[in-house]
């Protein structure tokens, strides 16, 4: 695909086949997304389809291994077919330069400078380099979907037989230019090398994650020897070595030493974490200071790395607003260029005339007075009449058309700005989301494993005499649970060496507790907040009141046990803050943000919280459950474009609700499955810098939008000779070559400039 019509074509195409939907397709890495509505939908035919309209495709392997070597195979030949085409083209080009010069003598070689000379030169140039071009142009002409190469091939092709004409007969007064498709062509085929460049750069963040993938990894044999394998080869549960200074091959635990490990491709955390026996390692993670034996998890396309990959070249499929509007002018931009091409000739031919009908004579006189030679003259300004100037502009309007600035302005810029965020931890999962994200104003934030680092941990124990039985109960009841609350309870009891019951019967009451019977103890057992067992009928007598109301225990989360309508007592947790939060949440303040906690906890705990991270008492609510959260969400989202922050299955209703929602990455996985970006780590210091960079992408965007209209406003207008009466101003086809290859590679550079 070479332009915005491509795009515009090859969507039709798909959303003309049965059984297809939701088609989105991306210029810069020439890829198509769509989703299948039926069960039996003919892909051969669809490829055929699109082969048969000058787009051959092939499914996208999702091979891991293969997509490493597949594409720096397909890198090498795009590569090498470009050097070619550019390098046969210059050569060209330099000959075409030096005969421009041989007829003005400023060289001494008249073989240079004849006119038979350059007239094979122009044939060369269609031949060889500029065949692909031309055939693709026309064929694409032909079947209705003009395109990029189609506006070349009509300039290029109508410069070489109007100069062919000239020569064969001189009488028809036609002007001879056999250097302009030579230097067209050069001038197109540096763009093209220069614009596949920059775009290569655009998505090198995919490239340097697939660089992490090692090729190679030293399994561990039956005999404790080690041998060196294909990385392809490696399958779960197989045991591996990994030395100081190597990337782990797969995801895997760690079965014997302790090393310090580089996750920065995951985090975006530059300072390395500390492994040890029975800690997990994602792929592609680097070992910095001792050995490791690992046991292999997931190998190939089920690793963390390969996910990675797959959720950054997701970002393609679903495309902002911005882009859907100017993908359809881009579809239609190639039929107004042609039509604007075709009302030009006209009116030089037979309008032009009647209006300036010395314009000819005068214009013709100044230029052959201020020029030695004629061969390599501006297109028109040595018309002898106007049919020969007629042809001559429309020629130059066909090749300064620049349908490929419109259709690059915006999938570079979220390319390259989906590669930066991954880099600091970061995944929008979509361009639409980094559009939603530069509209947001009100963040908010959850508390528990958001603002804290969700790892609550035992304070202390109140209104019970048997700590431990107490303890027993509450941790065989939460050992299904997967909240927070119930991994401090269960390791905790693990720490004491504690027997737990076997569960008979359990309800999780969402935001609320949990209720349930166990083995062993006759009756139902409720653990939650101190409310919800009111509310059951919990007898809460004058003593445990007191501790409740007690301002030293309510910095804490209290949660309570009964056993039936009994209060078997209290136990305190305490939870830290993420180290990153305070800072982050007075970023995010600075760049105007309004900031709010949501949380389901008691009020003097999270006050506790706010307090310590700078927020009034008016931007908290607590005592929140999901309904409620959702509904406060729903009235805050009247007057602002609001972002939901959190991390826990409680979290997901809010984070679907909310404008954007944003997951931690040491969440819940339903979480992350519900979220529109995801941090990736533990850290909130990646979520200023999503916002801010969601913000300078769309900004980008609308540079390069503005940019690609505005120079196609000014350009075609003035190729079409609107300055040539009054000024006597005129454009060649190949300086209008010059500046549509510099309006694409502008576009390109400037999305590489996000910073």
């Amino acid at each position: 695909m070479k332009c915005g019509g491509c795009v515009s074509t090859v969507e039709k195409i798909l959303n003309n086949s049965d059984g297809i939907k939701n088609v989105s397709v991306n210029l810069l890495t020439e890829s198509a997304y769509f989703e299948i509505s039926q069960k039996h939908v003919e892909i051969e035919t669809v490829l055929e389809n699109l082969k048969e309209n000058g787009f051959p495709s092939k499914i996208y392997i999702n091979d891991f291994s293969k997509k490493i070597n597949k594409a720096e195979l397909e890198k090498k030949k795009n590569w090498n077919d470009q050097w070619q085409k550019l390098t046969f083209a210059l050569l060209l080009l330099l000959f075409s330069g030096l005969g421009h010069l041989a007829e003005g003598n400023y060289i001494n070689l008249p073989i240079l400078g004849n006119i038979y000379f350059h007239a094979s030169l122009a044939t060369l140039a269609l031949l060889l380099p500029g065949r692909g071009i031309i055939i693709n142009g026309f064929q694409s002409f032909i079947k209705n979907h003009p395109d990029m190469d189609s506006l070349v091939a009509l300039g290029v092709t109508s410069a070489y037989v109007t100069s062919l004409l000239s020569l064969i007969f001189p009488t028809t007064g036609f002007p001879c230019f056999f250097n302009e498709p030579v230097m067209l062509l050069g001038f197109i085929l540096i763009g093209r090398f220069l614009e596949e460049r920059a775009r290569y750069q655009t998505g090198s963040s995919i490239g340097e994650l697939l660089d992490l993938q090692p090729e190679t990894a030293n399994i561990c044999t039956e005999d404790n020897q080690t041998k060196s394998i294909k990385v392809n080869t490696l399958r779960p549960n197989q045991e591996i070595l990994v030395l100081a200074g190597d990337r782990v091959p797969a995801d895997c635990i760690v079965t014997q030493g302790n090393s310090y490990i580089d996750v920065s491709h995951i985090t975006g955390e530059s300072k390395p974490i500390e492994v040890k026996e029975g800690e997990n390692l994602s792929c592609g993670s680097l070992n910095l200071t001792s050995t490791l034996r690992l046991k292999v998890q997931k190998v190939g396309g089920d690793s963390s790395l390969a996910k990675l990959v797959s959720l950054i070249e997701s970002v393609n499929s679903n495309k902002p607003p911005i882009q859907r509007i100017a993908d359809k002018i881009a579809g239609k931009f190639t039929y107004f260029v042609l039509i604007f091409a075709t009302s030009s000739f006209f009116f030089w031919w037979k309008g032009a005339k009647h209006i300036w009908p010395d314009l000819l004579s005068l214009n013709h006189h100044q230029f052959i007075t201020n020029s030695n030679h004629t061969l390599h003259s501006s297109l028109g300004s040595n018309a002898e009449n106007f049919l020969s100037l007629a042809i001559q502009l429309s020629i130059a309007v066909l090749v300064i058309a620049c349908p490929c600035a419109l259709g690059l302005a915006t999938p570079t810029v979220i390319t390259v700005a989906s590669g930066k965020a991954a880099k600091k931890g970061v995944l929008f999962k979509g361009g639409d989301k980094i559009e939603l994200a530069s509209k947001i104003n009100h963040i908010i934030f959850d508390k528990t494993g958001t603002l804290t680092k969700g790892k609550p941990y035992i304070v202390d124990y109140k209104n019970t005499k048997d700590h431990s039985y107490l303890l027993r109960i509450a941790a065989s009841l939460e050992k299904e649970s997967r909240h927070p609350i119930a991994n401090a309870l269960i390791q905790e009891a693990q720490k004491l060496n504690l027997s737990l019951f076997p569960i008979k019967k359990i309800f999780t009451h969402s935001g609320r507790g949990i209720s349930g019977e166990l083995d062993s103890i006759n009756g139902i057992i409720n653990i939650g907040n101190v409310d919800w067992l009111l509310s059951k009928g919990i007898i809460i007598d004058h003593n445990a009141k007191k501790v409740i109301e007690n301002e030293e225990t309510q910095i804490n989360t209290i949660i309570g046990v009964s056993l039936n309508d009994k209060l078997l007592g209290f136990i305190l947790l305490g939870d830290l803050l993420r180290e990153d939060s305070i800072k982050a949440v007075q970023n995010l303040r600075e760049n105007k943000f309004k900031i709010s906690i949501f949380s389901g906890d008691r009020k003097q705990t999270v006050l506790g919280l706010a307090k310590k991270i700078g927020c009034k008492e008016t931007e908290v609510k607590w005592d929140l459950l999901p309904q409620m959260k959702l509904m406060n969400i729903e009235n805050l989202k009247i007057n602002n474009k609001v972002a939901m922050v959190g991390d826990g299955i409680n979290d997901v209703p809010a984070l679907a609700s909310s404008d954007l929602g944003i997951a931690v990455g040491s969440g819940t996985q339903i979480a992350k499955a519900n979220a529109d970006v995801v941090l990736m780590g533990d850290q909130l210091n990646g979520l200023p810098y999503a916002l801010n960079l969601a913000k300078k992408t769309i900004r980008k965007i609308k540079q390069n939008l503005i940019w690609a209209f505005g120079y196609n406003l000014l350009a075609i207008p003035i190729a079409a000779g609107v300055l040539f009466p009054k000024y006597g101003i005129l454009l060649t086809p190949s300086i209008a070559a010059l500046l549509m290859a510099t309006s694409s590679i502008t576009v390109v550079i400037n999305a590489l400039s996000l910073d």
